[in-house]
């Protein structure tokens, strides 16, 4: 074989490595300006999220998810943060007008999102929460890079509000977590029916029952144990995102159709309010026949909680009595 033939073969197979070097994991778009989604060899151990002056992150710890470092987060929702960060793809570019219009008008402050498994970061890019395509949202590697509408497939909600620096949005949506012998006293008001109403005084398990005005005889002690053990566990829905201070205002001012205050033994009080919620049915509000609209005293924010969850603990005095 001539040198030269030798020659020829030698720059093809370094013109071959070279081309797999570069092109083997391009996409249709740039791998580095496209890849938004990230690849652990075993898992993702930490997400920071940082929108303008705030900034959260969430980190495993042995079995469990702290919010910046404290307070456990909410199992489910770090669960589906998990997988949308492992299943994010591109479903198409975005135009300069586009991202002018969209982005740049509206004034929208990107969350940067960071993803690392222990010490390596795994994956970097901007999250631009836009309201114009419900099946995804604009993101981008960087500030300097194309944007792109990104979604997960056969997911056609909104996935923008989940990069969210909020703590109250990465809290358990938990009410009430309570053993009965933690609880030292409660009362629930019915407002709009105040002769239903009830109050439980707990002294070393030692139990009464009293109406508004009166202690009450004749009650059945294993219906009232059997009561305070549903505030083992009471959630709510969500938070509620898409209600302004006016209104918040004008909620507050109506009375609720439920008071509910309970005592615990460490001397903590919380107060939980109960009203109505209407919903938009073809075009019209209607009474929301499943759920409530809920606050408690410690944060102010409101919150919506189903029937289902909070029916257990919405009894009439005559529950704690034989039939």
């Amino acid at each position: 074989m001539s040198k030269v033939v030798k020659g020829i073969i030698l720059i093809l197979i370094l013109t071959g490595c070279i081309f797999l070097l570069v092109f083997r994991n391009r996409s249709p778009f740039g791998q580095r300006n496209s890849s938004f989604w990230s690849e652990p060899e075993k898992e993702i151990t930490k997400i920071e999220l940082t929108e303008g002056k705030n900034k959260l992150s969430l980190t495993r710890e042995d079995d469990k998810w702290l919010i910046n470092g404290k307070q456990e987060a909410r199992k489910q929702g770090v669960f589906f943060m998990l997988r949308v960060l492992q299943d994010l793809r591109i479903k198409s570019p975005v135009s300069g007008e586009m991202f002018e219009r969209e982005v740049e008008n509206m004034g929208i402050i990107p969350v940067r999102v960071k993803v690392f498994e222990k010490r390596r970061l795994l994956k970097s890019f901007l999250v631009y929460k836009t309201t114009s395509n419900v099946y995804g949202n604009i993101m981008k590697i960087k500030s300097s890079s194309k944007p792109f509408i990104v979604y997960i497939p056969d997911y056609e909600n909104d996935i923008g509000s989940l990069f969210s620096t909020d703590e109250l949005f990465w809290q358990p949506y938990s009410l009430f977590s309570m053993l009965p012998s933690q609880i030292s006293s409660l009362s629930l008001e019915n407002l709009s029916d105040t002769a239903s109403s009830f109050s439980i005084v707990n002294s070393n398990n030692n139990y009464s029952v009293s109406g508004m005005k009166s202690e009450l005889r004749g009650w059945d002690s294993s219906r009232v144990k059997r009561y305070l053990s549903y505030f083992a566990y009471i959630p709510f829905e969500s938070w509620v995102t898409d209600i302004d201070d006016a209104e918040k205002n004008r909620v507050e001012s109506l009375m609720p159709l439920y008071r509910i205050t309970v005592n615990s033994s460490d001397g903590h009080r919380s107060v939980l309010r109960l009203w109505e919620r209407m919903k938009t049915e073809n075009g019209q509000m209607i009474k929301d026949n499943d759920r409530l609209l809920g606050k408690t005293d410690n944060i102010d924010e409101f919150f919506i909680l189903r029937y289902f969850d909070i029916d257990p603990i919405i009894k009439k005095r005559s529950y704690f009595f034989p039939e």
